[in-house]
This record gives structure tokens, C-alpha cells and sequence, in this order.
């Protein structure tokens, strides 16, 4: 029988969380767009941001959303944390949505962590044909 030495200090669910399963993706913006007859519906999961956290930006026809968190936000408690899941920082998405689109088409919610954002189709400027034709002699 072959025994392993323990390392010291070893903490099996420091040990566990270190498994690749475990791999940090909270800091994305999970998002669904949905298309209408007439307009764009970009929903946008912010669990744990205030409204006062997220801003909204258009520059040169991309729509930019970031939403930024600090663990101030959090109570301090005693005890030490096993595992910290929850993402404190900034993060952001941009999305084309065209050189037509002003800030003022864009109608935006916020509500239970969910900000919900709705674009207008716009359609260009259509170019009309001036086509002229050669008469044939």
C-alpha cells in the first residue's frame, strides 16, 4: 500500500473550484436579439447591476452598453469565502446597429436585472435611379 503525503494547509473545496468546469465566464454580457417587423430587441442579463450602474452610448452607428459593479455593493461579513462566483468589475458589448440610428430611436428598461433595448428598423435612403438611355440610330 502506497500512501500520498498530504500537502499542508489543503483545503479540498479550494482544490475543487480549481477544476476547469469551474472557469470564470461571468464577466459576459449574456444577451438575446430578436427580430420584429419593425424594430430590433436586444435583451441584456444584468443580475446584481443598478440602473445607476449601466450606461448606454452611440458612436459611429454602435450601440455600447457597459455596466460597472464594485464590491462595495456587498455588506461586509466575518467569514472567509469558499468559492466567489459573483463578477464585481466592468463589462461591456457593442453592437452595429447603423450610421441612421440616433440615441433618441433607442428605447431602453431596466427591471429585475434585465435591460431590455429596442432599435428601430431604419431603412437607408433609397438611391433613386437615374438610368438614362442611349437611342440607337
Amino acid at each position: 500500500m502506497m500512501m500520498i503525503p498530504r500537502k499542508n494547509n489543503f483545503d479540498l473545496w479550494e482544490e475543487l473550484f480549481k477544476d476547469p468546469f469551474f472557469d470564470d465566464t461571468s464577466k459576459v454580457m449574456r444577451t438575446d436579439i430578436k427580430e420584429n417587423k419593425d424594430n430590433y430587441n436586444i435583451i441584456i442579463d444584468l443580475p446584481g447591476y443598478e440602473k445607476e450602474d449601466i450606461k448606454i452610448d452611440i458612436d459611429n452607428g454602435y450601440l455600447n452598453v457597459s455596466a460597472k459593479m464594485n464590491s462595495n455593493h456587498e455588506e461586509k461579513e466575518d467569514g472567509k469565502f469558499v468559492r466567489r462566483e459573483r463578477y464585481f468589475g466592468e463589462c461591456s458589448r457593442s453592437f452595429y446597429v447603423g450610421d441612421e440610428i440616433e440615441s433618441e430611436d433607442i428605447k431602453a428598461s431596466f427591471k429585475n436585472g434585465t435591460l431590455k433595448l429596442e432599435i428601430p428598423k431604419k431603412e437607408e435612403e433609397k438611391k433613386l435611379n437615374n438610368k438614362k438611355y442611349i437611342s440607337i440610330d
